[in-house]
């Protein structure tokens, strides 16, 4: 029987989406319809499409693109959401589409197929509350207090992670609970079966990795990336939201600003995205079960 999905996973600039369009190309042969689904994290937003790598306009208009440059912003795109517009994805294929999820965000792909804890909606005068409190004292100073309130969900998280640091104290406020109590409960079914997909995860060897990585971030800067994050920066948009934190956007801001060379500022974004790279890989060993099929060579 067809497999009902393709799920493609793997670090940064591992060459997923020049996998997810063979593939895609592979489907029609067969009398399949693709469609290309975002699972990135950063893919998401419309404002950044260069310093995310999201596919181009020639590449969208080959096959059908789901998900991609969607949501704004100025929003902080969660792992719920994203479950959300899937799902509304998938009740609009048709008999022979076959979805071609692809990126690099794992945790989305282990909601999908293993389900997800429903914790209860914030209310945005407590996120906003928190994220000035986070601009104002520093991510060092908010762990202080998330071990305080909840030591549990503190020892899981880097005193650097602003971005989960203020999730675990929302939810703590919220709930009076940990968010580490949220994930051990009963979680929605998940949206897909593994048994009914084909998992495949990019990881190209690290050498070659990191050259495409730093290869990639030259390219970026090319097409036009500083238009992008000037673009960007002109919103004004609060410093603690995700996109603001995208790789490349504090190195290409702080260029802008007069505060780096360019050069610097490349070579900035290319040690983040190595790093960002590692903790990926990292990741994958630890979380993704030996189903998933390894892709080394990609052209």
């Amino acid at each position: 029987m067809d497999e009902r999905a393709i799920l493609i996973a793997g670090p940064t600039a591992s060459g997923k989406s020049s996998l997810a369009l063979r593939l895609a190309e592979e489907a029609v042969v067969k009398g399949r319809q693709p469609v290309i689904v975002n699972a990135d994290s950063m893919q998401v937003y419309r404002e950044l499409r260069v310093v995310t790598a999201r596919p181009g306009e020639a590449e969208e208009a080959t096959y059908r693109h789901a998900l991609y440059g969607f949501a704004s912003g100025a929003e902080t795109f969660s792992t719920g959401r994203w479950l959300d517009e899937i799902a509304a994805v998938f009740r609009e294929l048709r008999d022979n589409d076959l979805p071609i999820i692809v990126g690099g965000t794992g945790l989305y792909f282990k909601a999908l197929i293993e389900g997800f804890a429903t914790i209860p909606p914030i209310p945005d005068v407590v996120r906003t509350r928190l994220r000035y409190e986070l601009n104002e004292h520093g991510a060092a100073k908010m762990h202080r207090i998330l071990r305080r309130v909840d030591p549990l969900a503190a020892a899981e998280i880097k005193a650097g992670d602003g971005h989960r640091i203020l999730r675990a104290l929302e939810v703590k406020e919220v709930t009076d609970k940990s968010i580490l109590w949220w994930q051990a409960q009963a979680q929605a079914a998940p949206l897909l079966s593994s048994r009914d997909c084909r998992k495949l995860i990019a990881l190209p060897e690290r050498d070659l990795l990191y050259d495409r990585i730093n290869r990639r971030f030259e390219m970026m800067v090319g097409e036009g990336a500083l238009a992008e994050v000037d673009a960007l920066v002109a919103l004004h948009l609060d410093p603690a939201l995700p996109i603001m934190k995208a790789i490349g956007v504090p190195q290409l801001a702080a260029h802008l600003h007069g505060d780096l060379s360019l050069d610097e500022a490349v070579a900035d974004a290319q040690q983040e995205s190595r790093r960002y790279a590692k903790r990926q890989m990292t990741w994958s060993r630890n979380q993704m079960g030996d189903d998933w099929e390894r892709v080394e060579r990609i052209s």
